[in-house]
């Protein structure tokens, strides 16, 4: 990178995020960022999305002044309602069941801040589930053990198998950090990984 390129952070502690970051080929670190991520009274699942994303990276920016600073979230919803992480397998079985034949909206929220101009941008993923079997899920459940990712699937591995199919602008997105606008954003602050900054 050249001496002039500003430091890259990705303002979260998610290796999901970090190792999708890492195929753009920038040196970048990662700090966690310390927010509060109750959502506003009456907030939209989207709107909650966009805005976590703008302040992990703010957040962070304003520790690392002259840095330019990812952030980013996720939201999952079914009819408007947001799904959480399940934790579990017996929260996965009864989110497995509920989603079996449904279609599933992910929102990957993504902003780009140098602490002054921020860039962001909401990518909509929406993922149909295949009618599922107890013994489909529960096999899913001990192959893969999901209990980290909202709506309890994996679609960059096995939780692939669970859809009928997926459907986005940004096939990265749906594993969290949505790297088609996320390379669109970092040239606008003069990152570009073919611009021979990602050669190391």
């Amino acid at each position: 990178m050249p001496l002039s390129s500003p430091r890259l952070i990705l303002a979260s502690s998610s290796r999901y995020r970090r190792e999708l970051l890492a195929r753009l080929r920038l040196p970048f670190e990662a700090i966690s960022p310390d927010i509060d991520e109750t959502p506003a009274p009456g907030e939209a699942p989207a709107e909650l999305a966009l805005r976590l994303s703008v302040a992990k990276a703010l957040a962070v920016a304003r520790q690392q002044p002259g840095c330019i600073v990812i952030g980013s979230d996720q939201v999952a919803t079914v009819d408007g309602r947001p799904i959480g992480k399940p934790g579990d397998f017996s929260r996965a079985q009864a989110q497995l069941r509920e989603l079996a034949g449904r279609t599933v909206e992910f929102h990957s929220a993504l902003a780009v801040t140098d602490g002054q101009r921020v860039e962001k941008a909401d990518v909509v993923t929406h993922c149909r589930f295949r009618p599922l079997s107890d013994a489909a899920i529960a096999a899913y459940l001990h192959a893969e053990e999901p209990y980290d990712t909202a709506g309890s699937a994996k679609a960059e591995s096995l939780g692939i198998a669970l859809m009928e199919f997926i459907r986005s602008d940004d096939p990265t997105a749906i594993i969290g950090l949505p790297l088609i606008a996320l390379t669109g954003m970092l040239a606008t602050f003069g990152l570009d990984p073919l611009a021979g900054s990602g050669a190391a």
